[in-house]
């Protein structure tokens, strides 16, 4: 397959992409997180494309994107608590999960054969897509299952170059880790995923407190698999101290002990921001993905408010392999 890229600045760009949706095709697009895969989420054909083209495990849900609580109520049964979150953070970086509503139109292949959907309604094209389609748009992280997240239409380039017909090109994504993923309960809030949403923000807008997902749980939404987002070469995390040869991905004016001996640097901010750090991350991450890159040390990064969501996607780029990398 040969691989187009338009760029969102081209008045062609949407309508091509809204065609080839409608025909049951894959498109890569920018959302203000990362780049997704999109695929109609009522259409099983298109679905399976996703996980053949992202080589992604069929038991990991996929999220699906509305442009706003109208189709949201279409497809799932909208409680007060997810009312409230999504006055709060829609348009925005948070999924809501929530029970599927009797009949809904997103296809099984979405929710992994789970009773609950996963939905959020991003800023941007991916939205105005879904509105002019009238559907659901299924869209994960545009990369091959496990590997680094793309934040660039180059990234996107490198990892699903002809696995998909239609790149948009919007440019970098200026939060750079996927959305915070939430399950709302009546007395409390599951987070299922971490990210530019951060606890105290949910707290504040619901006032309910905030609880993890138990270890052994099993996977209820997309970014739970333990081994993700890795990179070729093996991490090592929270490194005090540079060994000679290792790649080193920085944080921070202050350098890690032996940073003379890396092989290369990447910091994902000088000046220790962790917004800046969580738009970085997985750009760093795809700047050592090589099979020459052997070992990436990272050095500690704080982790409360984002830095929770920046560490919680670097421990699962350092763990033990569970999937195949494509």
């Amino acid at each position: 397959m040969e691989t187009e890229t338009l760029s969102l600045a081209d008045p062609a760009a949407e309508a091509r992409a809204l065609a080839l949706l409608a025909a049951g095709e894959l498109v890569a697009l920018p959302t203000e997180t990362v780049y997704g895969l999109a695929a109609d989420a009522t259409n099983g054909a298109a679905v399976a494309k996703i996980f053949a083209a992202k080589g992604r495990p069929s038991f990991n849900p996929l999220i699906c994107h509305v442009p706003g609580l109208a189709m949201a109520r279409d497809l799932a049964l909208v409680g007060a608590v997810a009312e409230t979150l999504a006055g709060a953070f829609w348009p925005g970086p948070l999924t809501i999960v929530m029970p599927l509503k009797p009949g809904s139109a997103v296809h099984p292949l979405c929710t992994a054969g789970l009773p609950t959907v996963a939905l959020r309604c991003p800023r941007g094209v991916v939205a105005r897509l879904a509105e002019a389609l009238g559907r659901p748009i299924a869209a994960p992280s545009a990369n091959p299952s496990g590997r680094v997240s793309a934040t660039t239409a180059d990234h996107v380039r490198q990892g699903l170059g002809g696995r998909v017909p239609l790149i948009l090109d919007g440019g970098p994504c200026p939060v750079g880790v996927e959305s915070t993923i939430v399950l709302p309960q009546d007395d409390h809030l599951v987070l299922l995923r971490p990210g530019r949403i951060d606890r105290a923000a949910l707290t504040e807008a619901t006032g309910l407190p905030v609880r993890s997902r138990g270890e052994g749980d099993a996977v209820t939404a997309p970014g739970q698999l333990a081994s993700h987002y890795a990179p070729a070469g093996r991490v090592r995390l929270d490194a005090a101290r540079i060994e000679p040869g290792e790649h080193v991905i920085a944080f921070g004016p202050q350098p890690s002990a032996g940073i003379e001996q890396a092989a290369a640097v990447v910091n994902l901010s000088p000046r220790g921001d962790l917004i800046e750090a969580a738009a970085n991350l997985f750009a760093a991450l795809a700047a050592f993905d090589s099979p020459d890159i052997a070992r990436i040390a990272v050095a500690p990064i704080p982790r409360e408010g984002l830095g929770e969501a920046i560490n919680d996607r670097l421990q699962r780029a350092a763990a033990p392999r569970t999937v195949t990398l494509r």
